[in-house]
């Protein structure tokens, strides 16, 4: 229950409050179950309070300092919390239907279970926030930030993204329907695989429910065929000096159309791992294979290269790198095609077009000409 004396200085006004949280920083206000609904709080410091079950229907926070506040639970149906700070906050299983929250700042905060249907977090800042299983129906994120943000299980239906940031966004299990409009979002580097496996990652919430779904379930798996795709698969181990050269490699392909699906060696192999690959490696137009320094690349291609001769592979490796004497068992396959050198992340970029992708799509044509050529 919450501290009787604090609700009642709470209730003499913002002003009043804040002048006591400023003499009483050492106290923390308990406010649990506390009846607040339709209560002006407007720029009230709140921060670090107990708020679990709180009634805060259509209270009015508007620039209210609720960094680190407990709100567990509570209901701000309606509430007013523009240019809130929430940073940190957490609100699981709160309800904010219909909330009014743009421009709020939610950094780190957490929602896991939050109602947020038809809530307006247009501008908000939810970079790094978890939305585990949030409910965000009908909901406005017009330019909101969500770099980094934990979507998994949330539900995504006829919710408005028009402008906002999802990249890197943690999206398995993700119920994406409706979206508005979608293609105006930043959605790079989503990642559509639990914490647990080799992160996988895509350029577009829709389409990551579709390969997730041709990972996972085996009749599907037959339509992958008849799909003219722009998928390139990026294979490679990338460590933190190299990670310019993934994130260069990887919107040179945006800009030029194609959706870069990447598979990180870094990450920890399980024992699907392998069929997994193959499988990405189906779908894909044309694979690009980094083997500078990359020695599980170069078993992923011993199962690529000879069960997939439609897929063209185009090996890339750092100039100061010998080539692997394997290299010789590849050479003998239609698919495979000469290894690009590259001294620098700038001089591969500059060479994309007419060293990889160029080689790489006359290749696709080749290949098509001859598997038609020989009744394949």
């Amino acid at each position: 229950m919450a501290n009787d004396e604090h609700v009642a200085m709470l209730k003499k006004g913002v002003d009043a409050w804040n002048a006591w949280r400023r003499e009483n920083a050492d106290i923390i206000p308990d406010l649990r179950g506390a009846h607040l609904d339709e209560a002006h709080l407007t720029e009230a410091h709140l921060n670090g309070a107990n708020l679990i079950e709180a009634h805060l229907s259509g209270a009015n926070l508007n620039g209210a300092n609720l960094t680190g506040a407990s709100l567990n639970g509570a209901n701000l149906n309606g509430a007013k919390l523009t240019g809130a700070s929430l940073n940190g906050a957490s609100l699981f299983r709160a309800s904010l239907f219909g909330a009014d929250l743009p421009g709020a700042n939610l950094t780190g905060a957490s929602l896991n279970g939050a109602s947020l249907i038809e809530a307006n977090l247009n501008e908000a800042n939810l970079t790094g926030a978890s939305l585990n299983g949030a409910d965000l129906k009908g909901a406005h994120l017009n330019a909101a930030r969500l770099s980094g943000a934990n979507l998994m299980t949330a539900t995504l239906v006829d919710t408005d993204l028009t402008g906002a940031d999802l990249t890197g966004c943690s999206i398995y299990g993700v119920s994406a329907w409706g979206l508005k409009p979608p293609e105006s979002a930043k959605q790079h580097n989503l990642i559509i695989t639990r914490e647990n496996e080799p992160a996988i990652t895509v350029d577009d919430i829709e389409v990551a429910q579709f390969v997730y779904l041709m990972l996972n379930n085996q009749k599907v798996r037959h339509v992958i065929d008849t799909i003219t795709s722009k998928v390139v698969l990026i294979l490679g181990r990338f460590t933190e000096e190299r990670k310019p050269v993934l994130e260069a490699l990887r919107e040179e392909l945006r800009q030029r159309k194609y959706l870069p699906i990447l598979f990180d060696f870094e990450k920890p192999r399980s024992r699907n791992t392998d069929e997994t690959i193959t499988l990405l490696a189906r779908m894909a137009r044309f694979v690009v294979a980094d083997i500078s320094d990359a020695k599980s690349v170069l078993q992923e291609l011993r199962a690529i290269v000879p069960d997939l001769p439609s897929v063209p592979v185009q090996p890339i490796i750092l100039a100061m790198q010998e080539e692997p004497g394997m290299f010789d068992f590849y050479r003998n396959f239609r698919s495979f095609l000469n290894v690009h050198r590259y001294a620098s992340q700038e001089q591969l970029i500059a060479d994309l077009g007419e060293k990889v992708i160029r080689p790489a799509e006359l290749k696709v044509l080749d290949l098509q000409g001859f598997n038609l050529a020989h009744g394949a």
